[in-house]
């Protein structure tokens, strides 16, 4: 049986064009960036290059991005470097923000950080008033990710950030599992910083990078030698970086295409849930949504036993509960929009992408119908 991998927002296979772009600086350009030496020459460029490459998919330029080593230590460094030791100050976020969000949010909050968590509604999505209603004179940021990584649902950044510029209140935007799935123009976004990672759009782990609106200060987490503009100090991951500037080529390449083909792939995968019967629900069915992402709850089954299910038919899925002994938890996501118990409990996630094809999509709808009719 041929294994299908339906779990691209968990992490994208790394493309061929972008490990050949990764290799050379595992190898013979193994200099430091830094060198003033012929061996830090390559290296160099590879550093600038992939700079332009990130820049130029989100819509800025090269001197506003900033490389890390993942999307978490970008979002660490804006909540922390705008927030630390600031007690008395204002946070305000959503409710199903990444938990990497959720839990810096919590550390500042133990630091005296009040800390404001914006509810969503049924589709998952945030209202935009309610944010700004959250916003006092003491607030000194806002984070709204972009996508949501279980739902795919988009949120109104645009909007919110728009309404919050005359007041002076900076946005965060977590794009983490937009870029490179949808445009993301960070300059039409009116935010002041933006989120990426490597991972979840063909580039290696361990990758990622924050972008920045110009005149933005914030306070490093990391001290040293003043790389990436004094804001992240450490010697460069050069094969990472490179590998991180070459699949945002690729995605700037043919992003709407591709787009609008994994969009297909979706309605696809509807249509056969329809043939098969099965009694779902589509949450966030109502909202504009990722085009590579469908968050489905089967009434009355329980998300452990799918994922087995599917697991024994080599098909590789995400959960959005969990069971623990007679207990279930759900997801944080599903809590936040109030979704019923009985959808909730057998909620699944897929997700697709580059590699993915139709009849992919035809063979997770009949091991899935197996599966669904093993389980009554």
């Amino acid at each position: 049986m041929r294994p299908i991998y339906f779990d691209y927002n968990a992490t994208t296979p790394v493309l061929p064009p972008v490990r050949a772009a990764v290799l050379p600086y595992l190898g013979e350009q193994f200099g430091n960036p830094s060198s003033g030496h012929a061996w830090g020459v390559a290296p160099k460029r590879a550093v600038a290059i992939a700079r332009e490459q990130v820049g130029r998919l989100v819509g800025v330029g090269a001197g506003q991005v900033v490389f890390t080593s993942c999307a978490t230590e970008s979002i660490n460094t804006v909540l922390k470097g705008l927030l630390g030791q600031r007690a008395g100050k204002s946070l305000v976020i959503t409710a199903v923000e990444h938990p990497a969000t959720l839990a810096a949010a919590a550390f500042l909050q133990e630091q005296g950080v009040r800390v404001t968590r914006v509810p969503v509604d049924g589709e998952g999505v945030v209202d935009p008033a309610a944010v700004i209603d959250a916003c006092g004179g003491n607030t000194a940021l806002v984070s709204v990710m972009l996508a949501n990584n279980e739902t795919g649902a988009l949120q109104p950044v645009a909007e919110i950030a728009a309404a919050l510029g005359d007041r002076g209140i900076p946005v965060h935007c977590d794009a983490s599992q937009a870029v490179g799935k949808i445009p993301v123009d960070m300059r039409q976004l009116g935010v002041q910083y933006l989120t990426l990672a490597g991972h979840k759009l063909y580039a290696p782990k361990g990758v990622g990078a924050l972008v920045l609106s110009p005149g933005q200060n914030l306070t490093p987490l990391l001290h040293g030698g003043g790389q990436e503009h004094g804001l992240r100090a450490g010697t460069e991951n050069v094969a990472l970086v490179a590998g991180l500037g070459a699949a945002c080529a690729l995605a700037s390449a043919d992003l709407e295409v591709e787009g609008e083909r994994q969009r297909g792939l979706g309605l696809r995968l509807l249509q056969g849930l329809e043939r098969l019967g099965a009694d779902y629900r589509l949450h966030s069915a109502g909202v504009p949504r990722l085009p590579q992402t469908l968050f489905i709850g089967f009434r009355g089954l329980a998300a452990g036993d799918l994922l087995s299910g599917l697991v024994g038919h080599d098909v590789a899925v995400s959960g959005g509960a969990a069971c623990h002994g007679a207990e279930t938890t759900l997801s944080h996501v599903l809590e936040a929009m109030g979704t019923p118990a009985e959808y909730a409990r057998g909620t699944l996630r897929f997700s697709w992408g580059r590699g993915t094809t139709g009849e992919d999509v035809d063979q997770v709808v009949e091991r899935l119908g197996r599966v669904l009719g093993s389980l009554g």
